[in-house]
């Protein structure tokens, strides 16, 4: 039985919820979002908060009900507060500037690495070795850090490379004589 599905999802007072059948829609001060819920479980509004439940005990409906309580709790956080991920950038003349709807990066190749943004992302530089990305969507927020990163992922000698903020990095003894 899964224990985070059980927990209801609380609504806040500035979102507005829909559920028609397996289709759900959030509207907040961020924006709307709206996903479709798979067939095995069931929605519903009640008090501001809402519930999903598996359709019946199949072991699919079970796998499903966790994943799909969060997918929701991502939807309704994401319209109301958004999602935001920290990079840092650690190497000598390495360097991040955002020029309208690109990401232009400096990441020791013999080019820039020109990163188009995309429509629902907003990526800040308040340092030239700090990228903050953020958007409503959970995923996409995710995916556009994981693509910023693979760029130049840390090495483990120097520790060089494109970081999450907070992320250990496991570091290597060099040569030795």
């Amino acid at each position: 039985m899964s224990r985070i599905g059980q927990r209801p999802v609380p609504v806040p007072q500035d979102v507005t919820v829909e559920v028609s059948g397996q289709e759900m829609t959030a509207r907040g001060p961020m924006g709307e979002l709206s996903m479709t819920l798979v067939e095995e479980v069931l929605a519903s509004l009640e008090d501001d908060e809402i519930v999903i439940k598996p359709r019946d005990n199949s072991k699919r409906s079970r796998t499903m009900w966790g994943m799909q309580r969060t997918l929701v709790d991502n939807l309704v956080r994401g319209v109301s507060q958004g999602f935001s991920v920290e990079l840092e950038i650690i190497g000598v003349g390495y360097r991040a500037a955002v020029e309208g709807r690109t990401l232009n990066l400096q990441m020791g190749y013999s080019h820039e690495i020109n990163y188009p943004i995309p429509e629902d992302i907003d990526i800040k530089c308040e340092r030239p070795t700090a990228v903050s990305i953020s958007g409503m969507d959970r995923q996409k927020v995710g995916q556009v850090a994981a693509e910023i990163r693979a760029f130049r992922k840390p090495e483990p000698y120097k520790g060089k490379g494109i970081r999450y903020v907070g992320e250990y990095v496991f570091r290597k003894e060099g040569k030795k004589k």
